[in-house]
């Protein structure tokens, strides 16, 4: 599969290429990415060259991983990727750099490829599942703005350089309004 391009209203989702690694080496600097992410820490110039060659661009040819760079003004300020969890299933993730965070760009982006992955011309998933160890307030504030429904904890789920954390675990079907759900932890 070639990377497939998307837009918002205010950005262009594009593959990350090599030219983009300084940049990812820089906003992978920051505090929050670190915390609640599973890039190495800490992260180098060899990380992000090793994302960009042998993650994202396989991804892609395999269709297993499909990453984007959100990009503003031809800036990149962030990531968001679909991962196969199995033929129509995919699980969404991202990160933004701290300087364009609260400005809702994560929630339109979001939205575009939660878009894509289930239109018929695009994945035609059958569900996207988020996941975010317990605490990670800004990523869930994301994904509660972006409809995703608010479906549980899962204990010791996730593995973050060789621990493991509790996780929460939401959803998002095809057929769901993209409304703000209830019931999501305070």
């Amino acid at each position: 599969m070639q990377p497939v391009i998307l837009h918002t209203k205010r950005m262009e989702l594009s593959a990350p290429t090599e030219a983009d690694i300084d940049q990812i080496t820089h906003i992978c600097q920051d505090e929050d990415i670190l915390k609640w992410t599973t890039v190495p820490s800490p992260y180098s110039r060899a990380d992000a060259e090793f994302f960009v060659t042998q993650i994202v661009q396989p991804g892609w040819e395999s269709k297993v991983a499909l990453t984007w760079a959100m990009r503003q003004g031809g800036d990149l300020i962030g990531m968001i990727s679909l991962t196969a969890l199995d033929e129509s299933m995919y699980e969404l993730g991202y990160w933004m750099a701290p300087i364009v965070r609260g400005q809702g760009l994560m929630v339109e982006a979001v939205q575009r490829v939660a878009d894509y992955g289930f239109a018929a011309d695009g994945l035609n998933l059958g569900r996207i599942e988020w996941h975010a160890y317990v605490g990670n307030a800004g990523s869930a504030s994301v994904a509660r703005r972006s409809g995703f429904t608010y479906e549980g904890l899962l204990r010791m789920e996730g593995l973050q350089r060789g621990k493991r954390h509790d996780s929460w675990v939401a959803g998002l079907l095809p057929t769901d309004d993209r409304a703000e759900k209830p019931g999501w932890p305070a």
